[in-house]
């Protein structure tokens, strides 16, 4: 492959990861070209890109998985390669199949690395087999009775899971022996619904273990590096909302010690590269879990502490050029942390609430970052994730972090959803957050975070000069419209 880089990226995918990956696009001098469905059509990313291509309606099954018709967009347009962003097509290993098959390369890693790791039951074997730590567990579950020999033979609780897929869609955690047959069903079920593979398996269920995840990236030439740890327990829904680095709980030497086995991890699937390893941690001892073929929605983090602009990376690896840095030379600065902006409803289970964005200002100050694809005006719609932004603070130490964070969040001006921004500012409070106990728990644990986040509801921002008075005078006129039309009739 040229050691050149590429002149035009298809970027596939939508949104703030979109809009990152042609930031970076555009400062290494590469042309970008952006996919939208009918939700998306006036959406930033469709904007800032060089170029603009419809692919098809709202629902991601008749435009951003679409795969054949995205390659082929790709090769009718002349980019040299794509990048799938996270979600969607980016951990199917079809995808970089069909763009080898076209001549295109693909910003990922390979679609052997992809299947060797996209099964969590092949995952878990070939870790174990190069020294990695795992939960015990078992295979793969088709008799009921072997089912009951490993839960009892690892001890009550276990967590069924389902060996493809991620998001926790599937899991069960398992109390006692007599549900544990009900669980398996219904995992199972749950899998072949989600993604057409009914297999499930059992292992050890850690009851309050942290989320620790390690950032990895591997070059063609063999060199495969590590960029520390992000503490990812903050979860609703085995979903991450808030992520910082370092971890209050990962010492030096443990650091250490787990990057080398994400290291090792990777190395044995054959790994190029950006990707992560997630393990399990509890009382110092940490436990593989699975590995994320892609960018993650956290990496601007890892960015902050180290320095190193990951997706500059991924595209020169992609190009058949080395890791620009060796191992000795990554340097962990400060503490970062990123709190997800989601269109949704704390207090009513997290329920999303797609509407349109009427009045947006984004914070700024020292060390404030913010990635998103949305603005003042824009529609979130109900079709995908309800991300909206990542706002991302870099402080000196965690207390600085958690102090700018808080400010931040206190100027950030967004209204028209209903938002995770109040949730936040109570988590920020909270002094076991403060404190750094977190597990993966930590919402489930304090249901008074929702009763601490009303406060901050409707608090209005410095920052909020109100509305456009050009917008209120359209809703006036188009009220008064309405009104003459009722009284006419």
């Amino acid at each position: 492959m040229s050691t050149k880089l590429f002149k035009k990226v298809l970027v596939a995918n939508r949104g703030e990861i979109a809009v990152r990956v042609m930031r970076a696009c555009r400062e290494l001098g590469i042309e970008t070209v952006a996919i939208y469905s009918d939700a998306d059509r006036h959406a930033i990313h469709a904007r800032y890109a060089d170029e603009a291509h419809h692919v098809g309606a709202a629902p991601p099954a008749q435009s951003y998985l679409q795969l054949e018709r995205i390659v082929k967009l790709a090769g009718d347009v002349g980019a040299q390669a794509i990048h799938p962003g996270y979600g969607f097509l980016s951990e199917r290993p079809e995808f970089p199949e069909a763009c080898a098959a076209a001549g295109i390369a693909f910003i990922g890693p390979p679609a052997e690395a992809m299947r060797a790791m996209g099964s969590k039951l092949e995952a878990r074997a070939l870790a174990a087999s190069h020294g990695v730590p795992v939960t015990p567990g078992s295979e793969a579950l088709d008799d009921p009775a072997d089912a009951e020999r490993m839960a009892r033979a690892v001890g009550y609780p276990v967590i069924v899971k389902p060996s493809g897929g991620g998001g926790g869609i599937g899991m069960k955690v398992v109390e006692k022996e007599e549900d544990l047959g009900r669980a398996i069903e219904s995992s199972r079920n749950a899998a072949r619904a989600a993604f057409g593979d009914p297999t499930v398996y059992v292992e050890k269920y850690v009851r309050k273990p942290r989320h620790i995840e390690i950032q990895v990236i591997a070059d063609e030439n063999g060199s495969a590096l590590h960029l520390g740890e992000r503490e990812c327990s903050i979860q609703r829904r085995h979903q991450k909302i808030l992520e910082e680095t370092p971890s209050p709980a990962v010492s030096p030497e443990i650091r250490a010690r787990m990057g080398e086995a994400a290291v090792s991890a990777v190395k044995a699937a054959g790994y190029v590269n950006a990707g992560t390893v997630e393990f399990i941690f509890s009382e110092g001892d940490f436990y593989f879990l699975e590995v994320n073929a892609r960018l993650q929605v956290e990496h601007p983090i890892t960015e902050e502490v180290t320095g190193i602009d990951l997706v500059k990376e991924q595209i020169r690896v992609a190009a058949g050029m080395p890791l620009s840095f060796t191992q000795d030379e990554v340097r962990w600065t400060g503490h970062a942390i990123e709190m997800r902006i989601n269109a949704e409803d704390p207090a009513r289970r997290f329920i999303p609430n797609p509407r349109r964005i009427t009045r947006w200002v984004a914070p700024g100050g020292p060390g404030i970052r913010l990635d998103s694809g949305f603005g003042p005006g824009s529609e979130v719609p109900p079709n995908y994730d309800s991300l909206i932004a990542k706002l991302i603070v870099h402080g000196a130490d965690r207390a600085e972090a958690i102090a700018r964070a808080s400010r931040a969040l206190r100027e950030f001006v967004l209204i028209g959803p209903a938002t995770t921004i109040p949730y936040h500012r109570a988590i920020l409070e909270s002094p076991v957050f403060r404190a750094g106990n977190l597990t993966t728990r930590f919402i489930d644990d304090h249901p008074e975070l929702i009763e601490a986040a009303r406060q901050f509801v409707g608090e209005p921002s410095p920052m909020d000069y109100g509305a456009d008075p050009r917008q209120v005078a359209a809703a006036a006129a188009a009220a008064a419209v309405v009104l003459s039309a009722r009284r006419a009739t």
